[in-house]
């Protein structure tokens, strides 16, 4: 008898779990939900709620259209493409590079370096903002993609994540290669590199993400129209008396399929990689 009150117990308790999960769920997809019927809507009917429909009565798929020729849509597509690709590629590289030297090698104020180079994750962007504005203003790259590459190339966050996971990685396994005559660069670029898919993976969707929507930076360092991102491509919709919503929802739209394929493309090593960062502190 207790074993079956036991068992209802646990089984409410599940029931209760899956439905606050299912409405947390419901939350977080209203506002896309949203976007995608304001796509499809004229710009009265985006904020027409009485009636609200979900689906208009006459879609405007037009809208898809009309963004690809009302601006240089097209243009504003591969400058982001070209710099999300890059950041991400140097990204990986850097981080995964440093993140080896501080997890399996010995070398004089290691920790100490360590903690300093991570310590900036805690500093706001806003802070130094200034001051990179000026430094990449003098260096010649003002209204450059060259400029958001530079001071994106590095981040302490893919460090720290990275070292979190080859800290994982048994200290023996690179003795023995060592013993076998590999040299670092050799262990890093085929033991490490191979084993580290999941955490690659994981700060592949982080970098990918951050630096696709990324607008304050674009906005800062981006003036001329032919070498704007597609967030910035956006706001030339929004205009000083009127906004054209309905062509908005539809650029942000087309802008979220590239995040959602990496997304489901890397979504199992996603996964395998936020737990194997976390094993070791």
């Amino acid at each position: 008898m207790a074993l079956k009150s036991l068992n209802k117990s646990n089984h409410l308790k599940k029931i209760l779990i899956y439905v606050i999960l299912i409405l947390l769920m419901t939350l977080m997809l209203i506002p896309f939900l949203w976007m995608l019927s304001a796509s499809v809507k004229t710009d009265r009917e985006v904020f027409q709620m009485n009636p609200f429909r979900f689906i208009p009565e006459v879609p405007r798929w037009s809208n898809y259209v009309d963004i690809w020729t009302k601006i240089p849509f097209m243009k504003f597509v591969q400058n982001t493409t070209l710099l999300t690709i890059v950041v991400t590629f140097l990204q990986l590289f850097t981080s995964s590079f440093a993140a080896y030297s501080f997890a399996k090698l010995d070398f004089k104020y290691k920790n100490q370096l360590f903690l300093a180079y991570i310590a900036t994750i805690a500093m706001p962007w806003q802070v130094y903002m200034v001051p990179q504005f000026i430094m990449m203003r003098n260096f010649g790259l003002n209204d450059k993609l060259l400029a958001m590459v530079f001071l994106q190339a590095f981040s302490a966050f893919g460090v720290f994540m990275m070292k979190q996971f080859y800290m994982s990685v048994p200290d023996s396994l690179c003795e023995a290669a060592r013993i076998d005559g590999m040299n670092e660069y050799q262990i890093y670029y085929k033991i490490m590199l191979p084993l580290s898919k999941p955490a690659l993976s994981t700060l592949t969707i982080f970098t990918f993400v951050n630096t696709w929507n990324d607008y304050l930076g674009p906005l800062i360092y981006l003036k001329s129209p032919e070498k704007k991102t597609i967030q910035l491509g956006l706001k030339m919709f929004i205009g000083q008396y009127s906004s054209e919503y309905g062509l908005i929802m539809a650029g942000s739209v087309l802008s979220l399929i590239p995040v959602l394929l990496i997304f489901i493309l890397l979504q199992k090593h996603f996964v395998q990689g936020i737990a194997s960062t976390g094993l070791k502190g």
